[in-house]
């Protein structure tokens, strides 16, 4: 299946000049997400995982899916503040400013192997934080995976050369 032909382009969206990459109707479509799930979870197939993190707010639809087709725990990656107990945190850099995100403090057990899933990877920021986040709650990190990577951005490098294997269902040229 192209799972391309499930996900909505919308052009000049948040700002003109940028095509978002709208994965809500692969998720709406149950073929299409039943194929992206298989497809998330396959490469990571016979590794041993302990927990999938998810961050907010489409990694926790797909990493709840893919945690529970490799009979996991899930972790989620909150913002800042939206989680009712004690908490880990990492600070990182955006575009135009900073952001936060945080775990549950018993979240992850030391030595926890752990998947990340979300839904894009573009910079790689918001992964990468992630990363250094469950890295420091003393899990390893096995892998990252996406539905959609936009290579030109540079994320998936950039999460590979933090010794994280990354992959991806499809690719995107171009913003």
């Amino acid at each position: 299946m192209d799972l391309k032909s499930a996900i909505r382009t919308i052009p000049d969206y948040p700002e003109p000049g940028i095509q978002f990459r709208d994965v809500t109707t692969l998720i709406g479509d149950a073929r299409a997400f039943r194929v992206a799930i298989d497809r998330m979870v396959q490469p990571w197939a016979g590794a041993k995982i302990d927990k999938v993190a998810g961050t907010e707010a489409r990694g926790f639809i797909l990493g709840g899916a893919v945690a529970h087709q490799l009979s996991v725990g899930f972790v989620p990656v909150r913002k800042r503040g939206k989680l009712p107990w004690r908490t880990l945190r990492e600070d990182y850099e955006l575009e135009y400013g900073q952001d936060t995100i945080e775990i549950h403090v018993d979240a992850i057990a030391e030595g926890d192997r752990v998947l990340l899933v979300d839904d894009l990877i573009a910079t790689g920021g918001t992964a990468e934080a992630s990363i250094k986040l469950l890295q420091r709650a003393g899990a390893t990190v096995v892998g990252a995976t996406f539905i959609i990577d936009l290579p030109e951005l540079g994320g998936a490098e950039r999460i590979e050369a933090m010794g994280v294997p990354v992959s991806s269902l499809v690719a995107y040229e171009g913003t």
